[in-house]
């Protein structure tokens, strides 16, 4: 994949065609997307500019839930994507993403990090299904 955000080429206002007079630099190039989906966790490190590294999920099993009623932060087993606003095809595949809907053992969530950059999934408690007891008396 030798694409890049800029456009060397292109064309001019008349309609003519604009020759790059270069190629792309290697600091142009970018890489294939890293689309983390639910399963077994498994991590990918990158080398990235400047000699740093960014670690990345490829698979997530677990993610970090906030509960903002009870301001406690769990650790929750994910179980599958439910909706996905960044892309209807993310929501086929079950890519999870920043902004993915993602149920979860006690209710759903939306994630607020970036997987696939991060190496994290974190979400905010969206709706829980907790089960409240109710005993009558006679």
């Amino acid at each position: 994949m030798r694409k890049s955000i800029e456009n060397l080429g292109g064309r001019k206002l008349t309609g003519g065609r604009k020759v790059a007079m270069r190629g792309r630099r290697k600091f142009e190039i970018d890489r294939y997307p890293n689309e983390a989906v639910a399963g077994p966790s498994q991590i990918v490190a990158r080398r990235t500019r400047g000699n740093n590294n960014k670690v990345a999920f490829k698979t997530a099993e677990f993610a970090n839930i906030i509960d903002q009623e009870n301001k406690k932060v769990t650790t929750s087993k994910i179980l599958r994507v439910t909706k996905n606003p960044a892309n209807r095809d993310y929501e086929r595949r079950g890519v999870i993403s920043k902004g993915a809907i993602i149920e979860i053992e006690n209710g759903t969530a939306r994630v607020v990090s970036r997987p696939g950059q991060d190496g994290v999934v974190n979400a905010i408690l969206v709706k829980s299904t907790t089960t409240t007891a109710t005993t009558k008396t006679k």
